[in-house]
């Protein structure tokens, strides 16, 4: 039936892709809360292979706006977010009705201390940064999802590791030197940031640097990481 002769009243069909062994996770909406453009590159990259559509929001607020829109099949949410922790939204989003089928976090954190304060919060699973495993990302959405929303047959069980766009990355390095120069400067934010974009990116020089970030910095300090990411920036650039 054409536009033309379709009635006013009548609705347009709506195509819902179907799983299948190559596309486990057609079908399914995933919400990716995650203030990195680097491990959201990987987590697009991740829904791309498998089937699934991907909306993102990079704090609190524009998660609360998508989810005043729509109900995604899938959640994740990253603990460290620059307008509060991800902990309170998972915690919301557990007990909501209907709550969202699939309740996944992610941090760049300690692992151990992450994942326990995000199940205690609600959350279904944990997904350690970096997120480069295909399987484990399909696996861990699929062990999880309700009985009627399992998809049938064999799965193929894909070994690709994902490399995310290292444009990305470099964002996140300067979207880092442009919270160095904020007053007052928000150090916990920053030490959470760099830490994530560390494990994200196996940055180990970085890794240690953050963790080893005192509670005030210094304007040494602040000039030391200054350096150490405009180097960063300045290689990619060279590359």
């Amino acid at each position: 039936m054409d536009t033309e002769t379709r009635r006013p009243d009548e609705e347009i069909p709506f195509f819902n892709p179907l799983p299948t062994a190559e596309r486990p996770l057609a079908g399914l909406t995933v919400l990716v809360v995650e203030d990195s453009r680097f491990a959201s590159e990987a987590l697009r990259l991740m829904c791309l292979r498998s089937g699934a559509r991907i909306r993102r929001a990079d704090c609190l607020a524009s998660a609360h706006r998508h989810l005043n829109t729509y109900r995604p099949s899938v959640a994740i949410v990253d603990l460290g977010l620059p307008d509060g922790s991800g902990l309170s939204l998972i915690d919301e989003m557990h007990g909501s009705n209907p709550r969202v089928p699939v309740l996944l976090a992610t941090s760049g954190a300690e692992r151990n201390a992450a994942a326990k304060a995000a199940l205690n919060a609600g959350a279904d699973g944990f997904l350690p940064k970096p997120m480069d495993s295909l399987t484990f990302f399909q696996t861990e959405i699929l062990r999880h999802l309700p009985d009627h929303m399992q998809p049938s047959g064999p799965r193929s069980m894909d070994t690709l590791v994902i490399y995310p766009d290292r444009l990305a990355l470099r964002e996140d390095f300067i979207h880092a030197l442009d919270l160095l120069d904020q007053d007052p400067l928000p150090t916990d934010y920053l030490q959470r940031f760099l830490m994530g974009i560390a494990r994200s990116a196996t940055d180990t020089g970085l890794l240690e640097t953050a963790r080893a970030l005192p509670a005030r910095l210094t304007h040494a300090d602040r000039a030391n990481l200054r350096t150490l990411l405009a180097d960063r920036v300045a290689g990619m650039e060279a590359v």
